[in-house]
């Protein structure tokens, strides 16, 4: 793996779930951009809360950090109150939109149906769907880490040509290490992006797998980015709680997989 890693351009994305009014995203997005602007050979994502997209859309506008959601509805338009579409996305600015994260699924009762219907409408309005996928502490613990990510993995999937499949970026979230202040270890995270990669290419293909980008997602911090960008299937991170501080988010960023 370690040519196609090369061929594959890391994306870092800061999830900031329900934090920052519009003024709060203004001076994160200062404070950010002159930190981040020398980066090179990466991609770098903020996803505010939907109010204030259109704020941060402005303030990033010549800078090399693009917009994503934090969630979308799969109908184009309709009566679904409290809900927003793809098309409402773009209309904000956005490039991206997280989809399936760990937090809907165990909160909102999002399914694996319903990760593959919002995947089809980011997708069909031009959005690049950053899918989520992991296992709780009991899932890990009761041996059933392989079967919950196939069965994630498999139902984000279900049914989109490769085409589609090669559109789209995977967030690894371990979820008994977000917010809890544990991380998988580097090599315990290498394990599932490989198997998410080897059910990709018995899904699609062998090319298509090698070429997915395959993020990181649980309790991501200065300290521990770069060992992580080290492993061979590791090509970024979702970072959550650190993404609102922007010295370290900066330094995620600047992250060296030199080791």
């Amino acid at each position: 793996m370690g040519n196609a890693q090369m061929t594959r351009i890391p994306v870092i994305a800061g999830n900031w779930k329900m934090h920052c009014t519009r003024a709060e995203a203004r001076a994160l997005v200062a404070a950010l951009t002159p930190l981040i602007l020398d980066a090179r050979g990466r991609e770098i994502i903020v996803a505010p809360p939907f109010t204030a997209l259109e704020t941060v859309s402005r303030a990033i506008t010549g800078t090399p950090i693009r917009l994503a959601a934090q969630n979308l509805h799969y109908e184009p338009k309709g009566a679904f109150t409290g809900e927003v579409s793809a098309a409402m996305l773009r209309d904000a600015g956005c490039a991206a939109v997280i989809i399936g994260h760990s937090e809907r699924r165990q909160y909102f009762g999002e399914t694996d149906g319903g990760v593959n219907r919002k995947i089809r409408a980011a997708l069909d309005a031009g959005l690049m769907p950053i899918v989520c996928v992991g296992e709780t502490l009991a899932e890990r613990d009761g041996g059933q880490m392989t079967a919950v990510i196939e069965r994630q993995v498999r139902g984000a999937w279900s049914d989109l040509a490769p085409d589609a499949i090669s559109r789209c970026v995977v967030a690894y979230e371990p979820v008994w290490a977000i917010g809890t202040g544990r991380t998988a270890s580097p090599a315990q995270a290498q394990e599932v992006h490989r198997l998410i990669r080897q059910l990709t290419a018995s899904i699609a293909s062998d090319s298509l797998a090698s070429a997915l980008r395959i993020l990181y997602g649980g309790s991501v911090k200065p300290d521990n980015i770069d060992g992580l960008m080290t492993q061979a299937d590791v090509d970024g991170a979702l970072v959550g709680g650190a993404s609102l501080n922007a010295e370290d988010f900066a330094r995620i960023v600047s992250f060296t997989a030199a080791g």
